[in-house]
């Protein structure tokens, strides 16, 4: 191997680490982030607010809490609720599910989804 091919290749396993630890998220920095939605949504199974509660999200089909009115849109949008999905929910709301009620226009900076996300799979189960 080439010593420019050895920089490289170190150059590509750093960076892949390095979006490894971004994607993991910080839950304590998440948990700050989740101020913004505890207007709406709260993590107590069964307890809903404005918006449906977000208690055992992860694996949960979207519009499938019982005693919440759901927009037409979510309900037929045919999301299961993964970080992944969550995560481009979370960007882009109505970019994802064109119609929803949801009225928040979205959080742009990946970072602070992935500490969300960190702090929703700690605190929703």
């Amino acid at each position: 191997m080439t010593r420019l091919a050895r920089i490289v290749a170190a150059l590509a396993a750093t960076l892949a680490i390095m979006g490894t630890a971004r994607a993991a998220g910080d839950a304590t920095r998440g948990e700050a982030h989740f101020q913004d939605c505890a207007a709406c949504h709260t993590l107590e199974a069964g307890a809903n607010g404005v918006g449906p509660s977000l208690h055992g999200i992860f694996g949960r089909k979207a519009g499938d809490v019982a005693d919440f009115r759901y927009s037409p849109a979510m309900k037929r949008s045919g999301i299961t609720w993964t970080p992944e999905t969550l995560d481009k929910f979370i960007a882009d709301p109505q970019g994802l599910v064109p119609g929803n009620r949801m009225p928040y226009a979205g959080m742009a900076k990946e970072a602070d989804r992935a500490d969300l996300i960190a702090y929703l799979q700690k605190a929703s189960k």
